[in-house]
């Protein structure tokens, strides 16, 4: 099979497309045929050589990343033939090998994926749909509701602007550059501001009328969110998310909750009900219609631009390799 592996780490261009030996489940693992393999921005860092909520150091060499769909093609001793033939979708935690044409994982990951969910959406859901709603749970939402999404065009931002509306809140998202804007727009906000425009405070103010926001939805942190911090009325709440904000922090009448330190923390799956249950609320929204995650395709031999693109900014939604 062909694969990306990482034998040093270091930049993008230290991704490499080759052919390896196919993988062999163990007792409680299926091989799955992989359609689809998602990127997360973690998987740039772990490249880096930087551990970050990794419980250990990732050794070399490796074959990253750790979401993939596609087709059950080989079962390990002791898992349930049904599993055989299925479409499926599953997390490996932080176990390596999904930038690959076939991936091992423990079949008590997997979901069936929802009929007419493609397997790169099924990707989005299992992991950037989990963490979304995870976060949202924290959020009281309503139609009395003004909502301000920074990095609206990302692959969590997108499902936040979507479910906010859902709620029936007023929703303002925020994006670098006039390409991300009119996807934001186009997403449901009902106002999408360009960030790197100097003036978007005042625009936003404008957009309101004398109405304050009453929630903030921060994974970026940095001087966009502390602009939209600035939005907040008395008793607005500063949600503060994802291993990489850099959390604004303070304001005199605000309530700022840090959501997890790690992506998915305990607070957050204790209220879902555990992981398990976030993505299986993820991919029945999905199923549904309520929830249409945004997907950035490369090719699995051109994970290293998916990487550069990823780290530039340069991507909307959640990044995908397919085979």
């Amino acid at each position: 099979m062909h694969a990306i592996r990482l034998h040093a780490f270091g930049p993008a261009e230290n991704l490499t497309y080759e052919e390896v030996e196919d993988p062999h489940p163990g007792p409680g693992q299926v091989r799955v045929a992989v359609e689809a393999a998602g990127v997360h921005l973690l998987d740039t860092a772990l490249r880096e050589g930087e551990q970050g909520p990794a419980p250990e150091p990732t050794r070399l060499p490796t074959i990253p990343g750790r979401e993939v769909a596609g087709v059950v093609e080989s079962l390990g001793e002791g898992v349930d033939a049904a599993w055989l033939g299925r479409r499926v979708v599953a997390h490996l935690g932080f176990a390596p090998g999904g930038y690959a044409e076939r991936a091992v994982t423990e079949a008590d990951r997997l979901h069936e994926i929802p009929a007419g969910l493609d397997p790169a959406r099924a990707v989005a859901m299992i992991g950037t749909g989990r963490t979304a709603l995870g976060i949202a749970q924290f959020a009281e939402l309503g139609p009395d509701a003004v909502v301000v999404v920074p990095a609206a065009a990302g692959g969590v931002g997108t499902l936040l602007v979507q479910y906010a509306k859902n709620a029936g809140a007023t929703v303002v998202g925020l994006a670098g550059g006039p390409g991300k804007t009119a996807r934001v727009q186009e997403n449901g906000a009902d106002l999408a501001v360009d960030y790197m425009d100097p003036a978007w405070p005042d625009k936003v103010r404008a957009f309101l009328g004398g109405r304050s926001a009453t929630l903030v939805f921060d994974g970026v942190g940095g001087d966009v969110a502390r602009e939209a911090v600035a939005l907040l009325g008395p008793g607005g709440k500063h949600l503060v998310f994802g291993w990489s904000a850099e959390g604004v922090r303070g304001g005199k009448g605000l309530f700022v909750e840090g959501v997890s330190e790690s992506v998915l923390g305990p607070a957050m799956l204790a209220r879902a009900g555990g992981l398990r249950a976030l993505e299986l609320r993820a991919l029945a929204e999905a199923g549904a219609g309520r929830l249409t995650p945004a997907v950035h395709r490369f090719p699995l031999a051109e994970a290293a631009a998916a990487h550069r693109a990823l780290e530039t900014r340069g991507t909307i939604g959640k990044v995908v390799l397919e085979p």
